[in-house]
């Protein structure tokens, strides 16, 4: 394996190409011949390659301490940082890595084969708070803030509350004009990043008697008067922040207004549609984590002369779930593909998500009984990944919500 790389070492023969599109070998290009969907950029395998890298020397050996204390170290998150992994897309003139979509995707797969937690925090702050500000925020937003999160500052999404978990919309966050400046009054639920965040990501009405269409968007400083209430205790992504946020009388420069008044819900449901993708690539990687740990041991370990992955009943579970492995990688970067064509993927994100979530489940649960006794133990690491799989069917949409938009996708196609 290629000792770590930074992101934007890897990138720099990127930036000289153009960074909006993906590049295939001149043969391919000029015959316009369809590829494979394992067909990376050169920049992307090197990539991949020294992600796993990193996720193996820095990361892994910090998880045991991570579940335990239930908090990232400060460390790893400036290494993550310090590495490009923090501004994926990011333009280099921003201190970015400028690199594709797809390459976003590829990082948090391959942390998420050692640690989901750490693969959440880039996903959340690559695939929602970075691309909303580079698709929305003004010149003066994007040179303001995209900096600061490509180098130094973890971004946080707040869109759910209490009352508004699948029915978004019903938020109550409000943001009351003041003339010069907007007052910022709610609170939030379940906002992943938030322990770390120093800027946040804020979806809030300015007018609740026009519904969802009252519901705008700000960018929003911790030192503003942002407070980090209660963390959550949960069954898994432990070492992921999660915490109730709120904004009491906080003052929010109209500058700070991230697109148009109004269109807030506009802007969450594309955020979300993209989002899903990522958590797809979340969870394919959180299977292949599991699956990698739980195969060496069906060879190690024997049992009536015999190695348990050589007995036919085994072998037909471990292909099972390897051609579901390979199934969700597929939708994965399909839908990847379809993004960066400019094409419509809200379904094709949505059936990511959905299968993802339920091979991540399916795939870990199977790991620990392949290795038994040991597998049911903290100590073998499996067990982790169940806790953690079990969130894939919930944040950014449930599985129930996925099922929803295809279906509605599906009728219209049929009616």
């Amino acid at each position: 394996m290629l000792a770590f790389r930074s992101l934007k070492l890897i990138s720099t023969r990127a930036i000289a190409l153009s960074a909006a599109k993906r590049s295939f070998s001149s043969s391919i290009v000029a015959h316009n011949t369809p590829t494979s969907l394992h067909a990376f950029t050169d920049d992307e395998l090197m990539l991949r390659e020294s992600v796993a890298d990193f996720a193996q020397n820095i990361i892994k050996p910090l998880v045991p301490q991570m579940e335990e204390e239930e908090q990232m170290p400060s460390e790893l998150i400036s290494n993550l940082f310090e590495h490009g992994l923090m501004g994926v897309e990011t333009s280099a003139d921003l201190g970015g890595s400028e690199m594709s979509f797809t390459a976003a995707l590829i990082a948090i797969e391959e942390l998420a084969k050692v640690d989901p937690s750490v693969s959440a925090m880039v996903d959340i702050h690559n695939t929602l708070c970075n691309t909303i500000l580079k698709k929305y925020g003004t010149k003066e937003l994007s040179e303001r803030y995209l900096p600061q999160l490509a180098t130094k500052s973890v971004a946080s999404f707040c869109l759910s509350e209490a009352g508004a978990g699948s029915d978004a919309f019903a938020l109550q966050t409000r943001a009351e004009d003041k003339g010069d400046h907007y007052l910022l009054n709610g609170t939030k639920m379940w906002i992943s990043n938030s322990k770390e965040a120093d800027v946040f990501i804020v979806f809030a009405t300015v007018d609740p008697s026009k519904g969802y269409k009252g519901i705008s968007c700000f960018v929003v400083e911790r030192d503003w008067g942002v407070t980090i209430a209660k963390k959550e205790k949960k069954l898994g992504l432990r070492a992921s922040s999660t915490c109730v946020v709120n904004f009491d009388d906080v003052k929010v420069p109209k500058e700070n207004v991230l697109g148009e008044i109004g269109l807030g819900y506009k802007y969450a449901i594309e955020m979300l549609n993209e989002g899903r993708i990522g958590i797809a690539a979340q969870m394919t990687g959180l299977a292949q984590g599991v699956y990698d740990m739980a195969l060496p041991y069906m060879y190690e370990r024997k049992q009536f002369g015999r190695h348990i992955g050589d007995f036919q009943g085994m072998q037909h579970q471990y292909a099972q779930i390897a051609t579901e492995i390979e199934a969700s990688r597929l939708l994965t970067y399909n839908a990847a593909r379809m993004r960066e064509e400019g094409r419509n993927f809200v379904q094709e994100a949505a059936m990511a998500k959905l299968f993802s979530s339920q091979v991540a489940e399916k795939a870990a649960s199977k790991a620990i009984e392949w290795m038994g006794g040991i597998g049911f133990t903290r100590e073998a690491g499996l067990e982790k990944f169940y806790r953690d799989a079990k969130i894939g069917a919930i944040y950014e949409g449930t599985s129930n919500m996925q099922l929803q938009t295809i279906a509605k996708i599906q009728a219209e196609k049929y009616k």
